[in-house]
């Protein structure tokens, strides 16, 4: 079950993501790829950085922010990284 949570949770933020920096998106698949990667970089911040024990445990609003945010950070790498190595 926590990985279909995990799942349904990288798509709803890598979609929220997607929107909220105005892109095109990757599609279904991108979105909830980068989501879930994006809920594992932010789970990873959470927990070093703001000493948070569990930020993603289950769906609720705190794990949908954390993943948000870390997914927010990935698509900002993923579309400007191209431009910083021209």
């Amino acid at each position: 079950m926590d990985i279909l949570s995990w799942i349904v949770i990288g798509l709803i933020a890598g979609w929220l993501a997607g929107k909220v920096l105005r892109g095109s998106g990757f599609g279904l698949i991108g979105d909830t790829i980068v989501g879930v990667v994006g809920a594992l970089l932010g789970g990873f911040i959470a927990t070093q950085l703001f000493k948070i024990p569990h930020p993603l445990s289950g769906f609720n609003l705190e794990t949908m922010l954390v993943a948000f945010l870390g997914s927010v950070v990935v698509l900002y790498v993923l579309r400007y990284l191209p431009r910083i190595t021209r």
